[in-house]
C-alpha cells in the first residue's frame, strides 16, 4: 500500500497524536501507548508491507486474529482495531476503536498530512458516466496545465489510477481511505496541481472519503443499481449515500435533468455554490443545445453567462453531452477558460469507453464500452440504434457475481429489447457460478424473444459474433480494456474485450480478401 514518492519527505506524528485525533473525532475506545513520543514511520493494512515503526490497521470482515499474530511476529509499532486482542507484546501500543472504518481516513488524514487540501481536488458521483467525465476533466485541464508548462493533472477512477508515482489498472473505483490519501500525497510529492477522481456510492456509505472537501462535487445522474446484500439495502439508501457528495464539496455541479432533481437540488444546498447543467433547461448555468452528429462526432452548442458557442465531441454517443456539459461546470469553477474546454473535448479519450472499430467492408461495426448498469444500457442501446438505423444489434455481456442483482433483469430486458442476439458471457463471477447468473440473465433476454447463447469465454464470443455478423453493431460491454477478471476471491489476467475486437476484425477482413 505505502508506494509514496519519498523523493519529498512528509513530516511524522508521534502515538500520542493518533490517539488525540482519534479521540478527537469520537472513535477511540481504549488506547494503551508505552511511549507516546515514538513516531509513526509508516503505515499499512497490508501484512506483506511492512516498514520501520509501522501503525497496522486491522480492517476488513475477514481480518482474523491469525493475521495479526503474524504482524506482531514481524514487528510493529503500534496497531489499531476494533477487537481487543488477547496476550499482546505489551511493547506493542494498540488502538482500539469502534469503527475501523470510520478510523481509517482519520489516520490516513495525519499520516499524509492532509495532502488533499494542496490539491485541486474534482469529485465525480453519479450512475452512468463517471469515467467519461472524469477524463473529459482530465483533458480540459491537461490541455491548460501544458499550455502552462504544468504537469499533467492525476487521475483516479474505475478504469485506471495516475498520481505522479503509480499508474496502474483500477480494482476499485474509489480506493479504500488509507489508499486514496497516499495517492494524494504521491501526486502533491510529484507537483501535481489537479485531481479528478470518481466517488462511488460505497466510498460515500463507507467514508472512505470522511474528512477530505473536494473543491468541486460533480453529480450526474441517479438510477436504481447496486442493490444487493453487499451493497445497498435499497434504492433509498442507494440515493442518499450518492448525495452524500454535497457534504463533501465547495461547488456543486449538478445535472438539472437527472431523476429526483428536486431532492438533489435541496441537498446540494449543503455546497457553498452551485452550478447547474442540462440539455432541456434553458434556465441551467451550462445549457446545450443544438445538439447534431457529423459522421462519428458530435456537434452541439452550450449557453453560459460567460460565452455562447460551439463544442465538438469526438468520442462517440449521443448521450456524452451530458458527461460533456458535466465537465465544462467543472472546470468552470476552476476558472479555466473556454478555449481549454474546447480543446480538451475535442481530443478527450477513455480507454475502453465508446471505443469504435469497424471492419473494412464496413459490414460490422464494433463499439467496446464499460456500460454495465441499467441507465447505460438504456443510453448506449437508444443511442446506438438512433445513430446507426437500419443495422442489427449484437450484444455480448454478462453480470458480476453476488452483487448489483437488479442487473441481471434490467441488462437482460433492455439488450433483449433492441438486440437480434444476445451473447451472455463471465463478467467477474467472483464467488457465484457462472452458469447460475447466466441463467438468471437468460431469461429476461428470452422473454423479450430474443435470440441468446451463454458462451463463458468473453473471446470466444466476440470472435463468434465478428464471424456470424453481418450489416450489423456489435456492442461488447462491461470490461471495456479491463485486463482482469474475477474469479472466486482472485482477480486473473486476461485478454481485453479492446483486444479481442481487434484480433478477430483482422481475422476476419483477412478472410474476406480470401
Amino acid at each position: 500500500m505505502n508506494r509514496v514518492n519519498r523523493h519529498t519527505s512528509i513530516k511524522t506524528h508521534t502515538l500520542s497524536e493518533y490517539r488525540d485525533r482519534l479521540q478527537e473525532a469520537g472513535l477511540l475506545v481504549e488506547a494503551h501507548i508505552p511511549d507516546a513520543a515514538e513516531p509513526v514511520e509508516y503505515l499499512s493494512y497490508n501484512s506483506k508491507d511492512l516498514g520501520k515503526n509501522t501503525l497496522f490497521v486491522c480492517k476488513g470482515a475477514a481480518f482474523k486474529e491469525e493475521y495479526f499474530r503474524d504482524v506482531c511476529r514481524q514487528g510493529i509499532l503500534a496497531y489499531v482495531s476494533e477487537t481487543a486482542y488477547g496476550e499482546t507484546d505489551p511493547a506493542i501500543a494498540s488502538f482500539l476503536v469502534q469503527d475501523i472504518r470510520k478510523a481509517m481516513p482519520v489516520i490516513a488524514d495525519l499520516y499524509y498530512n492532509r495532502a488533499w487540501e494542496e490539491l485541486n481536488l474534482i469529485g465525480i458521483t453519479g450512475t452512468k458516466g463517471k469515467s467519461t467525465t472524469a477524463y473529459y476533466v482530465k483533458y480540459i485541464l491537461d490541455a491548460y496545465l501544458l499550455d502552462h508548462q504544468k504537469n499533467r493533472s492525476g487521475i483516479i477512477s474505475s478504469i485506471d489510477t495516475y498520481d505522479g508515482v503509480i499508474q496502474e489498472e483500477s480494482h476499485l473505483t474509489t480506493p479504500e481511505a488509507m489508499d486514496l490519501h497516499m495517492h494524494f500525497r504521491n501526486a502533491v510529492n510529484s507537483h501535481i496541481e489537479y485531481m479528478e477522481m470518481e466517488v462511488s456510492s460505497q466510498a460515500l456509505k463507507y467514508d472512505r472519503v470522511d474528512g477530505i472537501t473536494f473543491d468541486v462535487g460533480v453529480y450526474l445522474n441517479i438510477s436504481e443499481d447496486h442493490i444487493s446484500p453487499l451493497e445497498h439495502p435499497d434504492f433509498e439508501d442507494y440515493f442518499a449515500a450518492k448525495l452524500k457528495i454535497f457534504q463533501h464539496c465547495r461547488t456543486a455541479v449538478v445535472n438539472m435533468d437527472a431523476d429526483r432533481w428536486e431532492d438533489t437540488r435541496k441537498a446540494a444546498q449543503q455546497a457553498s455554490s452551485m452550478l447547474t447543467f442540462s440539455t432541456q433547461n434553458p434556465m441551467a448555468n451550462i445549457f446545450g443545445y443544438d445538439i447534431q452528429k457529423e459522421g462519428h462526432d458530435t456537434v452541439f452548442k452550450v449557453k453560459t453567462k460567460e460565452f455562447d458557442r460551439q463544442f465538438r465531441l469526438t468520442m462517440p454517443g449521443l448521450f456524452n453531452v451530458e458527461n460533456a456539459l458535466a465537465a465544462i461546470g467543472a472546470v468552470m469553477a476552476l476558472g479555466i477558460p473556454v478555449e481549454y474546454m474546447v480543446e480538451g473535448l475535442e481530443r478527450a479519450r477513455s480507454s475502453g469507453r465508446m471505443e469504435i472499430y469497424a471492419s473494412k467492408d464496413n459490414q460490422i461495426v464494433a463499439i467496446v464500452d464499460y456500460a454495465h448498469n441499467k441507465l447505460s444500457f438504456e443510453k448506449l442501446f437508444s443511442s446506438v440504434q438512433q445513430e446507426y438505423p437500419g443495422r442489427d444489434i449484437i450484444s455480448i455481456f454478462g453480470c458480476p457475481g453476488l452483487k448489483a442483482l437488479l442487473r441481471r433483469e434490467d441488462l437482460g430486458t433492455i439488450a433483449g429489447r433492441y438486440s437480434k442476439k444476445v451473447y451472455i458471457v463471465a463478467e467477474d463471477p467472483g464467488l457465484e457460478p457462472f452458469m447460475d447468473i447466466s441463467r438468471d440473465i437468460a431469461q429476461y433476454v428470452e422473454a423479450q424473444h430474443c435470440e441468446y447463447e451463454i458462451i463463458e469465454e468473453r473471446g470466444e464470443a466476440i470472435q463468434k459474433a465478428i464471424a456470424q455478423g453481418k450489416n450489423c453493431i456489435l456492442l461488447i460491454t462491461g470490461k471495456g480494456n479491463e485486463t482482469r477478471q474475477k474469479y472466486g476471491a482472485n482477480y486473473l489476467p486476461c485478454i481485453s474485450d479492446v483486444e479481442y475486437t481487434k484480433k478477430y476484425l483482422e481475422e476476419y477482413n483477412t478472410r474476406q480478401k480470401e
